[in-house]
C-alpha cells in the first residue's frame, strides 16, 4: 500500500496490472523496483511511449526519489533529462561524446550538432 501511494497508484491497487494505462504500468515497474529497497535505481527509458502528462508524472516521481537513492537514468526525453540529472553523459553510436552538467552539455557544439541532425565532426 505504501509503495502504491509513493508512485501514485493508491487508487489503482485493486486493478489487474495489464489493464492499467501505459504510464501507470511504468509507475508500477518503479514500485516493483523500489520494493527491493535499492541504493541505486536503474531506469531505462522510463518515459518511452508516454504522452506529455504521463511523462510529467514520471519525472515528478523520479525527482521525488532522488533524495533517497542514486538513480542511473537512460532517457531520450532531453527536457526530462535536463530537469532530473545532476551529471550527464552523452553517447553517440555507442561512444561517449562528452560528460558534464546540464549547462555544459547544452552548450557543447558537438552535442548541438548531433542533436540538430548534423554529424559532429570526428564523432560519426
Amino acid at each position: 500500500a505504501a509503495l502504491a501511494e509513493r508512485v501514485g497508484l493508491a487508487r489503482e491497487r485493486d486493478r489487474i496490472a495489464g489493464t492499467l494505462p501505459h504510464g501507470a504500468q511504468r509507475a508500477l515497474d518503479v514500485a516493483l523496483a523500489l520494493a527491493a529497497e535499492p541504493k541505486l535505481l536503474l531506469l531505462d527509458e522510463p518515459m518511452a511511449g508516454m504522452g506529455p502528462d504521463e511523462s510529467a508524472r514520471m519525472v515528478d516521481l523520479i525527482e521525488s526519489l532522488r533524495a533517497s537513492m542514486a538513480i542511473l537514468l537512460i532517457e531520450h526525453d532531453m527536457d526530462a533529462v535536463f530537469r532530473l540529472a545532476s551529471r550527464l553523459t552523452v553517447l553517440v553510436q555507442g561512444r561517449v561524446l562528452m560528460s558534464g552538467t546540464a549547462d555544459e552539455v547544452r552548450g557543447h557544439p558537438d552535442v548541438q550538432a548531433v542533436y540538430l541532425g548534423t554529424e559532429a565532426e570526428g564523432h560519426a
